[in-house]
């Protein structure tokens, strides 16, 4: 699964780890992450994050 990267704070969402801080589970794809769901650094939307 492919790590995507958030392009202004460079958080990096790994879909093998999830985000259980915001209720992601583990092996969770980038392209199934909830609607609402935006970066836990910086609170950008999905749509600024590009694949690494």
């Amino acid at each position: 699964m492919k790590r995507y990267v958030c392009e202004p704070c460079g958080y990096v969402y790994d879909p093998e780890l999830g985000d259980p801080d915001n209720g992601v589970e583990a092996g969770t794809p980038f392209e199934n992450l909830p609607e609402e769901w935006t970066c836990p650094v910086c609170g950008a939307e999905q749509d600024m994050f590009v694949p690494e």
